[in-house]
């Protein structure tokens, strides 16, 4: 049932008898992490509050890459083109290593990937994401602070205090921790967070150069010293304007002091500091240092001292709170890793949460997969940035190919899930993996072609038929009807056939492949086969023959049965 215990280890006090929710979750933060955690909930018509200390949006470009996978995801909510026409693309990166050009890294990625590299300044998702939020009712409580929490078997307690001062205590079924790397959510729930402190500082800053490098490249230039150790760091990632890019490096000794003097007091040393940042100067001196052209930098918008901790929690969550983002797992940024891998575990839980609130799932087990999926990324996350930290991506022994999908995250796969089918001898994609996008898709009305992601979006779990189920199956009809009875309606079905084939009216929707994408990608062989896509677009199961007996075992894992309370 909806109010069973979810996943905690520990015992659970009684709520009292009435249990009288002001919302349905409180989601505490309101960077890109916690504003996609609250766009899906309430996309999907969660009741949620989403609160923030600070007063308004922070004008840094902190995080700036935005991933191929974010943008598949934000496509799945009719958001992608907004960040489209905002963004920068990232082409590839420009490598100098003592002052020597290194061959140049291409971002380059399959022709069925719908969307490349981008870059967009922190403060412009953020603003892009807010403004989609509001399109739900739903504003940023600013100035709104959580001070603590209480939980017991049916909700969570929440003590908030705005900028006045004003407490409010609010009920709630769920609360979410996207509260940064200094979060009161992670420090109230007892979460461990292990690792440490790089020792090395760094500086920021948004500024405009004059070179003549090509647009769309990021820049690494690194210097060595005799005993062959990096001591000196230019990084340089394009931004939305002419000759703009926000630069990081190594700080000098008198922005390092007065950074140290200013460290937070929990001892995670991670983040900008309050602290003197540096002037367009310090930029210049560096540029003067390690720029592969001759360049002056100008137009300063903003600097800081920052430093780099890797760290993860030991569980994502305990019983009805969850942690996500740099609340989680902090690291390197090198890749443009953590926003992305943030707002993925925003997404990977927020249709869970909803779904159970729903009462259309077992939320002990959904709330146990969140922990199954995610930690393992970030677990991976953190090893990687880590090892790149140093000596860039190149580092990565893996093939070029393989290496830019890992960085696009394309690769992150959740095999083995509680909620997915086990992995068959069959082939790739199995259970667990990414659903991936294909072209050449006919819509019996559509006098153009569709790809898969269209019919796709803005949907939630949708159950694919490939092929001829009459004739290799337990029959098209059975099978939607039992989709639609044992999910309550929650399932969407569609069919795709093969190329030569002509649709029937009436029924599911029904696609052609004209190109034969979809039956190359998805290794579909001589037979039917049904694949059960989750919202998030990764693969629930894959069943070849589609048969009554398999799809019922496989919705099982998501869903309750009907009647379920």
């Amino acid at each position: 049932m909806e109010g069973e215990l979810l996943g905690g280890g520990d015992e659970r006090r009684e709520a009292p008898v009435a249990h009288i929710f002001g919302t349905d979750v409180i989601v505490a933060g309101a960077g890109p992490v916690g504003l996609t955690a609250a766009v899906e909930l309430r996309r999907r018509g969660v009741r949620c509050r989403i609160v923030d200390p600070l007063p308004a949006r922070r004008p840094y470009a902190k995080a700036v890459g935005i991933q191929p996978r974010t943008l598949e995801i934000w496509d799945h909510i009719g958001l992608a083109r907004t960040v489209l026409e905002a963004a920068v693309p990232m082409y590839g990166q420009l490598a100098y290593v003592d002052g020597v050009e290194q061959p140049r890294i291409d971002l380059v990625l399959p022709p069925e990937v719908p969307y490349g590299f981008a870059a967009l300044p922190q403060y412009e998702t953020e603003r892009i994401l807010d403004e989609f939020l509001q399109r739900f009712g739903t504003t940023v409580e600013r100035g709104t602070g959580l001070v603590s929490f209480d939980q017991d078997l049916d909700g969570v307690t929440v003590a908030l205090r705005s900028a006045s001062g004003v407490e409010e205590e609010v009920r709630a079924r769920y609360l979410v921790g996207c509260d940064g790397a200094h979060s009161t959510v992670r420090k109230q729930l007892g979460l461990t967070f292990e690792g440490s402190a790089f020792p090395e500082e760094y500086m920021l800053g948004d500024v405009e150069v004059d070179w003549d490098l090509p647009r769309g490249y990021g820049v690494r230039a690194m210097h060595h010293d005799a005993a062959g150790a990096v001591d000196d760091l230019l990084v340089c990632i394009p931004l939305p304007g002419r000759g703009r890019y926000r630069m990081s490096m190594r700080v000098p000794p008198e922005l390092s002091a007065a950074a140290r003097q200013s460290e937070p007091s929990d001892d995670i040393a991670h983040g900008l500091e309050s602290g003197a940042g540096p002037a367009l100067s310090d930029i210049q001196a560096v540029l003067d240092r390690l720029s592969p052209r001759p360049t002056t930098a100008s137009a300063l918008r903003w600097s800081s001292v920052f430093r780099i901790s890797h760290r993860i929690v030991d569980r994502y969550g305990d019983g009805r709170v969850f942690v996500a983002g740099d609340a989680a797992h902090i690291h390197p940024p090198t890749g443009a890793q953590g926003m992305n891998t943030g707002i993925q575990d925003a997404w990977n839980l927020a249709w869970k949460l909803a779904l159970a609130i729903e009462g259309g799932t077992h939320s002990s087990l959904l709330a146990a997969s969140y922990d199954a999926e995610r930690r393992p990324v970030g677990e991976e996350v953190v090893e990687r940035t880590v090892r790149h930290a140093g000596q860039g991506i190149q580092a990565d022994a893996s093939d070029p190919a393989t290496l830019m999908l890992r960085e696009a995250q394309l690769l992150v796969g959740y095999r083995g899930s509680p909620i997915v089918d086990p992995e068959s001898p069959g082939p790739a994609p199995q259970p667990g993996d990414r659903a991936p996008d294909c072209a050449g898709l006919a819509a019996p009305v559509a006098t153009y072609p569709l790809r898969l992601y269209d019919v796709l979006r803005d949907r939630e779990h949708v159950l694919l038929l490939y092929g001829d189920t009459d004739r290799d199956g337990d029959g098209l009809g059975q099978l939607v009807d039992l989709a639609r009875d044992l999910t309550r309606d929650r399932v969407d079905v569609c069919v795709i056939l093969p190329s030569e084939a002509r649709p029937d009216a009436g029924g599911p929707p029904v696609y052609v492949d004209t190109l034969g994408e979809f039956a190359r990608l998805y290794a579909v062989p001589d037979r039917a086969t049904a694949f059960l896509i989750r919202p998030d677009g990764y693969l629930a199961a894959r069943l070849c023959p589609p048969t009554v007996s398999g799809l019922t075992a496989a919705l099982a894992r998501p869903f309750a049965p009907p009647g379920h309370a």
